[in-house]
């Protein structure tokens, strides 16, 4: 028997459900919204903070200071450092078993200026091995080899230097006093050491620094 009553109510409880879904559909809608559009503004800052944060690194490499803030991009574009330990000579790791480092006594400088300075007559007269320039006559943390370090050849001892015909002698281009050496000539001359002391096994004692390093 046709129950009119049942299905009258059947009709609205369908018609209720359909209305509630469609409530909860928009409700959904409307919650994503402003969650998609927060995601959007966040990832909006940060890639504007990583474009000021590479200029700001780009334009630190391009002009680094004497002696300030550490900028990695200076350090990366210079030649590795096992670039400048390679020589066209052939190395024995039994040649050298010290590492001298001294100040350069100027404010700036190079290879080419230092030898001006000296009078000598030319670049092969040079009595060190390494030059680590300061961005003053070089590029900030430049390792220049000599030509004494290209044939593997032992240095001259003479009026200033005494060292022994197995030292490593590196020039840091600083006076010690009112120019001291910059962030990136200190972690240059890190590697540069560690570099040394591995290929030719040379001992950290073995390693001899200014009265006044710093």
């Amino acid at each position: 028997m046709w129950d009119g009553n049942l299905c009258t109510f059947g009709f609205f409880e369908f018609r209720e459900g359909i209305l509630q879904k469609k409530y909860e559909a928009v409700t959904l809608r409307d919650e994503t919204m402003p969650n998609q559009a927060r995601v959007a503004k966040v990832l909006a800052i940060l890639l504007a903070s990583m474009t000021i944060g590479a200029i700001s690194l780009m334009a630190l490499g391009h002009n680094p200071p004497s002696a300030g803030p550490f900028s990695l991009w200076t350090y990366y574009r210079l030649d590795p450092v096992q670039k400048a330990i390679s020589s066209r000579a052939a190395q024995s790791p039994d040649r050298w078993n010290r590492i001298e480092i001294y100040y350069s006594g100027t404010k700036a400088g190079n290879i080419e200026h230092l030898a001006l300075l000296s009078g000598l007559s030319g670049l092969e007269d040079i009595n060190f091995h390494f030059c680590l320039c300061n961005g003053l006559g070089g590029e900030d943390g430049q390792i220049q080899p000599t030509e004494k370090w290209q044939r593997q050849w032992p240095l001259i001892p003479g009026r200033t230097w005494y060292g022994s015909s197995q030292t490593i002698r590196i020039c840091v281009i600083a006076d010690g006093k009112t120019t001291h050496l910059t962030d990136c000539q200190i972690k240059r001359l890190e590697t540069l050491l560690d570099g040394l002391c591995k290929k030719f096994r040379i001992r950290p004692e073995s390693i001899y620094y200014p009265s006044d390093w710093r």
